[in-house]
């Protein structure tokens, strides 16, 4: 008995080894190419004090670690978690259970999502925790939308038409400071924790559906989720009286190796703490709902009390990373490429950048293997993920040059968005949901912890306005896969209609099942 004991905890230990090791391997492919890039343009154009290139390495060999942790757990519990609680919720019949509950889950996760913890602590206008809770509330109220929008069968486009033609009234009249934070916060929300969680709490609800389009109507859950930070962010700022002033991340200063590590060790506990704050309400959650209503077996919930504790650690070991190491060390290097005296070089390396970065995004190869999946293969995944890299290359040159020039986000991201949704009444339903969901995928973990300190610290060197001109770039990657993805539909849409018989005209509800 003991020996069969032995041996299932062995294969176990060995199942668990085997996937952390893929999802480090994951981060690796992540982080890598950032780190590439950083370390050629230190060698070259822009040299790096030694303590400070050696942060940056060190974080990122702890975000390497930490997302590995992060994402092991996140699939451990979060997955679960959501699809259980999506279909049982919904099996209840009951209305009030799926508002009140989906509310509740969209809070507690936005509030345990790293991308946006580390986006809040660059933020001088709001206190972190204030921003936080406003960008949760809104995340809670837009998932009840969206799992109401799958139950009573809504068009998506319909929703978003809406909902950006609110955002874009109520822009008139906010602050300008709060405009780009506003945008950002859309983006960082559907980050690492949140969109496992949101995708899988999606399929849990359309299962119960036996119409063939359930599984189509899971995508735009992403997309709706977006909206409600922003909206949010938005209202926020007519009644907060913002204040502070941006202070840059100050680079790593140790006087030798053991001095450095020392800033590592000492930043540890403290967001260990932050992480455990955060990740408290999501085990109160499971628990209560466990007790309640889910009644899982002993097996099932210790392994998602150990994915909780995966993910803990991992977010913990991420975000030292990240504030000890990457953010001073791309702070600087936007500080002294913005100085050179050909400094338009930054919308080139900023463009490589983009395109790195979301190849090597974790939840994009995700997205993109659903998507090819859902669609029996009408959507490769390799034309997926060629037009994210295009549409985040040019969206990270765009906000160069806007760091450059001073131009106003506003005049990207309207005709950005409407030719977003102009677009939704020419492409089959199912491209305009996934280019919606691409938007907030793409901006994932690399984008607010290295490209944005990187934005602000080359707009601080030009003497631009950091608030207005530099925030943004997060809302910039989650808009031009909008219209490169659908641009992709209309491509497809058309070499159907090239293969069909010349007198035939392909109808769009073949398209759609294609």
């Amino acid at each position: 008995m003991r020996g069969s004991l032995r041996a299932r905890w062995r294969e176990k230990i060995g199942n668990t080894r085997t996937i952390l090791g893929e999802k480090v391997r994951e981060a690796l492919a992540s982080v890598l190419p950032i780190t590439a890039i950083v370390l050629a343009l230190s060698f070259t154009i822009s040299p790096v004090p030694t303590d400070t290139l050696l942060a940056f390495l060190m974080g990122a060999v702890l975000l390497i670690a930490g997302m590995g942790l992060f994402t092991l757990g996140a699939e451990m519990a979060m997955t679960p978690i959501g699809e259980r609680v999506g279909a049982h919720m919904t099996r209840s019949r009951k209305l009030w259970v799926v508002v009140a509950v989906s509310f509740l889950i969209g809070v507690v996760v936005t509030i345990s999502e790293p991308d946006l913890q580390v986006l809040a602590e660059q933020v001088p206008s709001v206190p972190g925790s204030v921003l936080m809770g406003a960008v949760a509330v809104g995340v809670g109220v837009f998932l009840v939308v969206a799992l109401l929008r799958i139950l009573f069968r809504i068009p998506l486009n319909g929703l978003l038409i809406a909902s950006y033609l609110v955002i874009f009234i109520l822009a008139c009249f906010v602050p300008k400071d709060f405009l780009a934070i506003a945008f950002d916060s859309g983006g960082v929300t559907t980050g690492p924790m949140t969109v496992p969680f949101i995708m899988a709490l999606g399929v849990g609800v359309s299962s119960i559906r036996s119409d063939e389009n359930a599984a189509q109507d899971s995508f735009g859950l992403v997309a709706l989720c977006s909206v409600g930070p922003v909206l949010a962010v938005l209202i926020l700022s007519l009644v907060y009286p913002a204040s502070g002033a941006y202070v840059p991340a100050e680079a790593a200063a140790a006087a030798d190796s053991r001095a450095l590590w020392g800033l590592f060790l000492r930043a540890f506990p403290e967001y260990t703490l932050e992480v455990v704050v955060c990740l408290a309400p999501i085990a109160v959650f499971f628990a209560v709902f466990q007790v309640l209503s889910l009644r899982m077996s002993g097996k099932k919930v210790l392994k998602i009390v150990v994915g909780l504790l995966y993910t803990g650690l991992g977010l913990a070991v991420f975000l030292t990373g990240v504030n000890v190491g990457f953010l001073p060390a791309g702070t600087y290097l936007g500080q002294q490429i913005a100085k050179l005296h050909w400094n338009w070089v930054l919308v080139p390396i900023g463009m490589l950048m983009g395109w790195y970065i979301v190849q090597a995004e974790p939840a994009v190869h995700v997205l993109n293997h659903q998507v090819e999946e859902i669609t029996s293969g009408a959507i490769p995944g390799k034309a997926m993920s060629a037009s994210l890299s295009v549409g985040v290359a040019v969206s990270i040159g765009l906000s160069m040059l806007r760091i450059l020039t001073g131009i106003s986000i506003f005049y990207f991201l309207v005709p950005g968005y409407l030719a977003a949704i102009a677009l939704s009444f020419f492409v089959p339903r199912i491209f305009t949901a996934i280019a919606f969901d691409s938007g907030g995928v793409a901006s994932g973990p690399m984008t607010a912890t290295f490209l944005l300190p990187f934005a602000m610290g080359a707009c601080q060197a030009l003497g631009g306005n950091v608030i207005t001109d530099a925030f943004g770039v997060v809302a910039m990657v989650a808009m031009t896969p909008l219209l490169t993805i659908q641009l992709l539909g209309l491509a497809y849409q058309w070499k159907l209609r090239r293969a069909a018989a010349p007198e035939a005209v392909v109808p769009e509800e073949e398209i759609i099942e294609l």
